[in-house]
């Protein structure tokens, strides 16, 4: 009798058509999503032209802006740090009450994640719209806005880091009888440092970003400047009020840079 002969087949039928329907199904999802999108497609095919001519008006930026740009550009930056400054010290009892390991019931483990998902699921920008309408236009409003924002961007990093910290310490120090404070103090603190500050160095570089468009809906800084030049076409300035923007960010970077390589 001669040997049956097999043919190898890396999926099985029902594998395959498993992996056929996915795709077909990916397919048809990306198609509806792509045709609910409507787009005006003549202005899409004009973009180059319109850039260019965007351009060819930017050119060159307005030194005689620069009266104008820096007072509200050092106002966005003081925005991003009070705001920073302001998160970081609501933010530290937020992940304490919000770490599995530490938390003192669950209700208070809760409402601790709780608050962090609310913050991290609304933008900058509709916080900052819901506290122009609160407290009136201004950088007030802009630094809520950025500390509300960042509450749950450091409470979730500083809270995770709290979870995976080594538990050693914290029994021994119960066993030797110290208080909750002490035990906070010289085994949960020491540990979570470092996290802390990459975080808090972190948040305060993307704060710096944010904060220069929070003008466009009344919040103070730079934003605003940028707005009413683009309102008016001077786009001179607004190219003046981009490389201000570069600038900042910049120093944002050189700055972060300097202050991690120093704590961390």
């Amino acid at each position: 009798m001669g040997k049956e002969s097999y043919h190898w087949q890396r999926y099985t039928l029902r594998q395959r058509v498993g992996r056929y329907s996915a795709f077909v199904v990916v397919a048809v999802l990306l198609y509806w999503t792509i045709s609910t999108v409507d787009v005006f497609w003549p202005w899409v095919w004009s973009a180059p032209e319109e850039i260019n001519d965007m351009l060819y008006r930017m050119m060159p930026p307005n030194p005689r802006a620069i009266p104008d740009i820096v007072p509200v550009l050092i106002e966005t930056i003081n925005i991003a740090t009070i705001g920073t400054l302001l998160a970081i010290i609501l933010s530290l009892p937020i992940a304490y009450l919000g770490a599995r390991n530490v938390s003192p019931n669950k209700a208070t483990l809760a409402i601790a994640r709780v608050i962090i998902v609310a913050s991290r699921s609304i933008n900058t920008l509709i916080w900052a719209l819901l506290f122009v309408a609160i407290l009136g236009p201004g950088p007030m409003a802009g630094v809520v806005a950025i500390a509300f924002r960042s509450i749950g961007f450091m409470g979730k990093l500083v809270g995770e880091s709290i979870e995976e910290m080594d538990w050693g310490p914290v029994e021994a120090l119960q066993a030797s009888g110290a208080s909750k404070g002490h035990i906070t103090t010289y085994a949960i603190i020491p540990q979570v440092m470092p996290t802390f500050w990459a975080v808090a160095i972190l948040r305060w570089d993307i704060n710096i970003r944010e904060s220069t468009v929070l003008g466009m809906v009344g919040a103070g800084g730079i934003g605003m400047l940028f707005q009413v030049a683009i309102d008016t076409f001077r786009w001179n300035t607004v190219s003046m009020v981009l490389v201000a923007i570069i600038l900042v960010v910049l120093f944002g970077e050189v700055v972060t840079g300097a202050v991690r390589r120093k704590l961390i």
